[in-house]
């Protein structure tokens, strides 16, 4: 029995594959587009790059997951076998050329996604890099911070199980409820009393790990008012999930009269929902598992509220 050559596709047929894969490229487009409306509002200088990252992957795998499908597709309407057919396929051996081409195929994607993620990963560290500072090589014992990055505003945030607490160094001013001017570069000094937290506000697309025993400087530009919140991004223990604070995003106007009002507050016991929570628990019989006890509220002269609506 001699072996039939495989059949060439024909001009209809080219011309079908040529308009699917168009087809392919515009609804990997469209996807692409829409992955915009599935984050939450760009309220800092580096969301539309992050965001941009996500919706080159978006496109780029709805692209992928399609070509799958269409030769899974293909394969199963156009090469099944006949009924009752119980003969073995036609046995086929190493195509040099097929190998070659789906070794490149990924190759390409991955280092497309590669490239453009280093290259915003260098935008995202212009904008505002993050240093890991120890007590005796900070910034300021080096002269400040370098070139024109000079913050409009330096914060301490100050991460405990489960609270957090930010201070306002030239105002002298404390609150659980974090304010932010707008379209200023602020620098976060990050610290946590215990464990790893997460210092993660959705809106701004930036997170970042907070260490015990290191300081470490992070630096962003908020961009849209409105308020957000802060959630902590690591597991720090049985009530991280309610370890949230609200940001306040206001003109610069409205921030300093917002410093100047706060420093004429008394110290007062912060937001902690972990401590009410605690508190609850052990007056029952039976309080349940064993946990970590909460570190006491801060005493802070604005404690906020965390029952207000929020943007995202």
């Amino acid at each position: 029995m001699t072996s039939s050559s495989p059949r060439r596709p024909g001009p209809v047929a080219l011309v079908a594959l040529v308009l699917w894969i168009g087809l392919m490229v515009l609804i990997s487009y469209w996807m692409a587009g829409q992955a915009y409306h599935w984050l939450p509002v760009q309220a800092s200088n580096a969301a539309p790059l992050v965001d941009g990252l996500f919706s080159f992957e978006t496109g780029l795998g709805t692209f992928v997951f399609l070509s799958v499908i269409s030769v899974m597709t293909w394969v199963v309407l156009m090469h099944r076998a006949e009924k009752y057919d119980k003969t073995d396929a036609e046995p086929i051996e190493g195509n040099p050329r097929l190998e070659v081409i789906w070794t490149l195929i990924p190759l390409v994607i991955v280092m497309s996604i590669a490239v453009y993620a280093m290259r915003i990963n260098h935008e995202l560290g212009i904008l505002g890099p993050m240093e890991h500072i120890h007590p005796h090589n900070s910034l300021e014992a080096k002269g400040g911070y370098p070139g024109d990055r000079l913050p409009a505003e330096s914060i301490e945030v100050i991460a405990r199980q489960w609270s957090w607490e930010f201070r306002y160094p030239n105002a002298h001013v404390s609150s659980t409820e974090l304010h932010l001017p707008v379209n200023l570069p602020v620098t976060f000094r990050l610290t946590s009393d215990d464990v790893i937290h997460g210092f993660y506000i959705p809106a701004f697309r930036l997170k970042q790990d907070v260490i015990p025993g290191k300081a470490i400087d992070f630096t962003l530009t908020p961009t849209r008012e409105g308020r957000y919140r802060l959630r902590d991004s690591q597991f720090s223990g049985t009530w991280f999930a309610a370890n949230q604070a609200d940001v306040v995003v206001e003109s610069d106007d409205t921030f300093q009269a917002w410093l100047k009002q706060a420093a004429a507050q008394p110290l007062q016991s912060g937001l902690s929902d972990a401590v009410g929570e605690y508190v609850q628990r052990q007056s029952q019989s039976h309080p349940g598992w064993a946990t970590v006890r909460p570190a006491p509220p801060p005493q802070v002269n604005v404690p906020g509220s965390n029952s207000l609506p929020h943007d995202s």
